[in-house]
């Protein structure tokens, strides 16, 4: 079960935050913990790891933490299914999403289909992934019409089709035998659910599997895993299917940490081992992404996962097509894969620049029409020239910056908006949207993220219905975005021996976020050094206000801007990330700087 995580209700603040310090009573620390470093009992008791039986499986994973995937409803009937269709050769498409969760999932069942039979015609296992723009997400009917007429029995969806009620119908009366594995919200009663040949979904009504924060790639995963397991008739699989559904873990990682599933449980295990696996992975694509994304196969961890690999692979759906990752991470040949992966991280660059440009201009409207100000408690705005398939990350930016929830639209040549939205905690996007929804032509989503269509000539009337709502349920104090600190420490305490067992508990994500940890009344050592394009990073050393014996350099990412808050002598109080930096083969401490507070 995840660990908990309790947080006093006292707020302090700093420069761009408010600080939540955790609570941590030391005197429940069991004896079993008394061998770890004091800084590193608070920090585990603050998370709630009070004993050994609880921190081991969180310090030390192991695959018997994955539950039996037979568990999950109609997943046996699934793999039936697709095992007498690659016996009869039948053709099978995988259908997926155009995100890294949905293209890693068709992935993983796409290798474990060829794998299950190495003999199959290549053109009776297919894949199809939807458009972002011109099809949008989920299963539509025109594709199922187009992928039947191509000569297809079965459809198996990946990361999608769980609200597929009127397609899954469509598929019945195609003579097509649909399978849905997803992860999304599903219905409240099994009559809600798509009609479907099978249903498989962890979190389904009827559902008594044990964990159901599984992404679209872990469901994919645990079909896979079952395919192998009656493929053998035994749980006792093959060499060669053993060593593949080891493989199948690093992309399964990969789909985990992308889509911000919550690291603890089962994902935990699947993110630890799968990263570990990237590494080395038989995979020419994931060989060949590691390359270009200019990591060492030795140190891919959840960042990179979640900020060099992840952006290339959606990068393709995002400028254009996700075929191509797709093809990237089932191709067999390493001079493709090698192409691809160089074509995707021109792509991704290509995202990047757009990504700025949008921004900045988004920036500015915001400025430019008050929208940060106290009266303004949320930040709507649409325009025709920002790309469909960015605006959603833009969102996100903004929300950071401006500590606002963000809903940024394409306005289309056809008359309609389409757009994204990203929320702070406390808001409900989506009970925002649910008061527009006789304005709205189209929304989904939940409470921190969505998406809605509206026509052109009632987006102002969305706009200052959906800022009404916001400002009649979100107080001022909420627009300052919270950031919790595990406990306090000096600078002595940070050694390399205390951080490196801090690390212990990456991978960091949902529900295992990162270690940060208040020094207080801390000198700042001599002038601040700006660096990178513009300055726009800073350095600062720091030491002890009474000692000068353990003095520190902290890197503040993106924090030129504020170098005159780190005057030489001042006393400051600072939120950091304990990190070890590691340059020409040496390691230092490295401590990333999250906010500050000047004292004087």
């Amino acid at each position: 079960m995840p660990h908990a995580i309790q947080t006093q209700p006292q707020v302090d603040r700093g420069l761009t935050r408010r600080w939540l310090m955790r609570s941590a009573d030391i005197g429940g620390i069991s004896s079993e913990l008394s061998r770890y470093p004091a800084i590193v009992q608070r920090v585990f008791t603050a998370r709630g790891l009070h004993s050994a039986d609880v921190l081991e499986p969180l310090l030390n994973p192991s695959l018997t933490q994955l539950h039996d995937p037979s568990r999950i409803p109609d997943l046996d009937r699934a793999a039936e299914r697709l095992l007498r269709a690659l016996d009869a050769n039948e053709r099978i498409t995988i259908y997926g999403d155009y995100d890294v969760d949905g293209i890693t999932a068709a992935a993983t069942l796409f290798h474990t289909l060829r794998a299950l039979k190495p003999d199959i015609d290549p053109s009776l296992v297919q894949t199809y992934l939807p458009h972002r723009v011109d099809e949008g997400y989920g299963i539509n009917a025109e594709a199922l019409t187009q992928i039947r007429e191509q000569g297809t029995d079965v459809v198996v969806s990946v990361d999608c089709g769980i609200t597929a009620v009127a397609e899954a119908e469509h598929a019945r009366s195609l003579g097509l035998d649909l399978i849905i594995t997803d992860h999304h919200n599903p219905p409240a009663t099994l009559d809600e659910m798509p009609r479907a040949f099978a249903v498989v979904h962890p979190r389904r009504p009827d559902s008594d599997y044990p964990f159901g924060e599984l992404c679209g790639a872990g469901v994919a995963f645990k079909l896979a895993w079952r395919l192998c397991t009656m493929r053998c008739g035994t749980d006792k699989v093959t060499d060669e299917l053993r060593t593949l559904l080891v493989e199948l873990l690093a992309l399964t990682a990969l789909g985990t940490i992308a889509d911000i599933v919550p690291l603890v449980d089962e994902n935990r295990a699947i993110a630890h081992f799968g990263l570990r696996r990237v590494k080395h992975s038989t995979f020419a694509g994931l060989r060949a992404l590691v390359e270009a994304s200019g990591l060492s196969r030795e140190t891919v961890d959840e960042e990179h996962a979640g900020f060099a690999i992840g952006p290339r692979l959606n990068a393709a759906g995002r400028m254009g097509h996700a075929a191509e990752a797709l093809e990237l991470l089932t191709t067999a040949t390493g001079d493709r894969a090698t192409q691809i992966a160089k074509e995707l991280t021109r792509v991704n660059d290509q995202r990047r620049r757009e990504q700025q440009r949008i921004e900045q201009h988004a920036r500015e409207l915001v400025i430019e029409h008050n929208l940060a100000d106290d009266q303004s408690r949320a930040i709507v705005l649409a325009h025709p020239d920002w790309h469909p398939g960015i605006i959603g990350i833009v969102c996100s930016r903004l929300v950071e910056t401006f500590g606002r929830p963000t809903i940024l639209m394409h306005q289309r040549e056809d008359g309609m908006c389409a757009g994204s939205g990203r929320s702070i905690a406390g808001y409900n996007l989506h009970a925002g949207l649910c008061a527009c929804a006789n304005i709205l032509d189209t929304f989904g989503g939940h409470d921190m993220a969505a998406g809605m269509k509206v026509n052109t000539d009632k987006f102002e009337a969305f706009r200052d219905v959906f800022l009404q709502h916001a400002s009649d349920n979100i107080a001022l104090d909420q627009l300052t975005p919270a950031i919790e600190i595990d406990c306090s420490a000096t600078l002595a305490e940070l050694t390399s021996h205390t951080v490196n067992q801090l690390l212990q508990l990456r991978p960091f994500g949902a529900h295992n976020p990162r270690v940060r940890i208040l020094l207080e009344q801390v000198r700042v050592a001599g002038e601040p050094s700006r660096f990178g394009a513009d300055g726009k990073h800073l350095r600062v050393n720091l030491r002890p206000a009474d000692d000068s014996r353990h003095a520190m350099t902290i890197v503040g990412w993106n924090w030129g801007d504020h170098w005159q808050h780190f005057a030489p002598g001042h006393l400051i109080d600072a939120v950091i990330e304990p990190k070890i930096s590691t340059w020409g083969g040496r390691s230092r401490i490295e401590p990333e700087l999250c906010d500050v507070r000047v004292i004087g």
